[in-house]
């Protein structure tokens, strides 16, 4: 296959990248700097509406994973709007252009993220279920939205619902191991709420599943068959790196340091299935926690 992709230089798009490659795939990387390899980048500014678009003729996916980290800042009102329109802007921009294509690509695994089902408890979340509401929840709305296009233009479009990666290299787990490793972090607020997590080998796996599996379109949940309270995901990681976990983070204190973000980030609560991907016979390498982290961590 001949795939471009977006947000190449991240965790997840730069283990794809390598991964494709090793499989004998050609892979082009979408770059918003100047094009320094030339065949294997294109150039794009989604904000003024520019891309190398012939450069797009022929592909046969598209993988976009492109966007502001949600977690880098405290959320100001403007900071909520970088986040939003680093999703939405760019995912339709992208859109509208592979759709106006003469040889569009057949598939597009674009990414999303289970804050579209907002803090639901323990209700059992599956792709069919509902938009929550929220701040993340409006935004998955309107990015799976933007890909309208798309899908309008003969695109296999899949939504890739991402929940909590882990890998030691970045995302949440690398930001809990400093406290966990130190024996002075706890569970967050009461602990019940429900982390949807998945491993970094399987995110990528399940990328690629999208991409070759003809039956996958529409929202595909990417998470581990086995999601847990956030007092479980303590005591295991706890475990894993033999060390107490007595010291909980106070729900005050989290609101206090980071404002609306806590409670998206931190304490709301999605208990999220993998239906589609079960459904289609995609195999999990690492299906519950305790072997993902003792995988990722060497332990």
């Amino acid at each position: 296959m001949k795939v471009l992709i977006s947000g190449s230089t991240g965790l997840v798009g730069e283990v794809l990248g390598s991964q494709l490659k090793a499989e004998g795939h050609e892979v082009l990387a979408l770059v918003r700097r100047e094009v320094r390899q030339e065949g294997r980048e294109v150039r794009w500014d989604p904000r003024a509406g520019v891309i190398e678009a012939s450069a797009l003729e022929g592909l046969d996916g598209v993988v976009h994973l492109s966007g502001e980290n949600i977690a880098g800042r405290r959320w100001s009102a403007a900071q909520k709007e970088e986040i939003r329109a680093s999703r939405v802007e760019s995912t339709r921009f992208l859109c509208e252009t592979l759709a106006q294509l003469q040889r569009p690509p057949a598939v597009l695994a674009c990414a999303s993220a289970i804050g579209y089902y907002g803090d639901r408890g323990d209700e059992v979340l599956r792709e069919d279920s509902g938009a929550g509401v929220g701040f993340l929840a409006e935004t998955g709305v309107a990015w799976e939205g933007a890909t309208r296009a798309a899908r309008e233009g003969g695109v296999r479009v899949v939504n890739l619902r991402f929940g909590i990666l882990l890998s030691r290299r970045g995302g949440a787990l690398a930001k809990m191991l400093p406290p966990f490793k130190m024996g002075v972090a706890g569970k967050m607020g009461n602990g019940r709420q429900y982390m949807s997590w998945i491993s970094l080998d399987d995110t990528i796996a399940a990328i690629c599943h999208a991409l070759t599996t003809e039956q996958v379109a529409g929202p595909v949940n990417i998470v581990a068959p086995e999601p847990v309270t956030n007092a479980e995901f303590t005591k295991t990681l706890g475990r894993v790196l033999r060390r107490p976990t007595l010291l909980p983070l106070p729900g005050f204190a989290a609101r206090l340091a980071l404002g609306e973000m806590a409670d998206a980030l931190l304490f709301a609560s999605t208990r999220v299935e993998p239906a589609r991907l079960l459904e289609t016979a995609f195999g999990f390498a690492h299906g519950d926690l305790e072997t993902a982290l003792r995988h990722e961590l060497g332990k």
